[in-house]
Formats: C-alpha cells, sequence, structure tokens
C-alpha cells in the first residue's frame, strides 16, 4: 500500500510502539503489529489490533493507571 501521509513509500508489515494519552494516563504498547511505511515510519494498525489496544487501554485507565508499558498480545 501506498503511504497516506508521504506519498513516496510503501507500507510492509511489522512491528511498532504505540502511545495513547487520556487525561492523566499514559498507556504504551510495544511489539503492536502495523503495516509500517518504508519511508517516514508512519504505521497504520488494523481494526482488530485497534480495538484490543483501546479496550486494555480502558481497562488499565478504569485502575487508574497513570503510566503503564504494554506487550501487545493478539
Amino acid at each position: 500500500m501506498m503511504c497516506l501521509i508521504c506519498n513516496n513509500g510503501s507500507t510492509h508489515f511489522g512491528s511498532t510502539t504505540v502511545m495513547l494519552q487520556r487525561s492523566e494516563s499514559t498507556i504504551i504498547f510495544k511489539n503492536v503489529p502495523a503495516d509500517i511505511c518504508d519511508n517516514c515510519g508512519e504505521y497504520y494498525l488494523n481494526a482488530e489490533v485497534t480495538g484490543r489496544m483501546l479496550q486494555r487501554a480502558e481497562e488499565a485507565i478504569r485502575k487508574g493507571t497513570e503510566v503503564e508499558i504494554l506487550r501487545y498480545a493478539a
């Protein structure tokens, strides 16, 4: 797929780190499967991966987490 951000690179499958923030909470996910641009590094997540991350982040926020680093698990 052609990168929608830089319009110069192509994406390839890999893994990345994603940081989500809401109010006072920061949740970092490592080893997230994504399509990554070989030119600018922009990443694209599919709906299933995004849904799982948001669910886990919501659970952490409900527990009152301020900062949490999680390894993505399918």
